[in-house]
């Protein structure tokens, strides 16, 4: 048996599943009956990982955030790994959006999840290593404890929770 358990909370995005809804709402933006005639697009750069999105105007760019948004609840892809950056004025009258996905945890996040995990006197370690938060403890039941009380706390991502030896 071992002497100390632990897991791993991190917070990833399914490229590949960001990569479908695109493709979904690509196939959307090209049938539908708004969207005629329109320069509506979203590209998809999965080194970087981010997106651009391009339309005619800012209210055709809110209509292709919507759908975007919807095909990624439909595809568990948490809006919260979205940053999307300010609007910018693209060539010959249109406008364009970069929206950030978020992968793994910043070090100032990191630091307020460990310091959340202290403050609740749950008796666990809790130690940042690169873009994850390490929890350890020898009973299972403080770690079960543990990932409920970062369940119920919002620090603006989605967290999941891997690596449970």
């Amino acid at each position: 048996m071992a002497d100390e358990f632990s897991f791993d909370v991190v917070s990833k995005v399914d490229l590949q599943e960001v990569e479908n809804a695109v493709n979904q709402v690509t196939k959307e933006i090209t049938t539908r009956f708004d969207f005629r005639g329109s320069v509506s697009k979203i590209d998809f750069d999965k080194k970087a990982p981010s997106l651009t999105l391009y339309s005619d105007d800012e209210g055709k760019l809110k209509s292709v955030i919507d759908i975007l948004q919807n095909k990624f609840i439909k595809r568990n892809v948490s809006l919260k790994a979205l940053d999307y950056q300010k609007l910018e004025s693209a060539e010959k009258g249109t406008v364009r959006q970069l929206v950030k996905i978020k992968q793994g945890i910043e070090t100032e996040k990191a630091k307020e999840i460990t310091r959340f995990i202290k403050d609740s006197k749950i008796k666990v370690t809790a130690s940042i290593q690169a873009e994850q938060v390490r929890v350890a403890s020898k009973v299972k039941d403080e770690l079960q404890a543990t990932m409920n009380l970062l369940r119920s706390h919002d620090f603006g991502l989605d967290l999941q929770f891997t690596n449970y030896r």
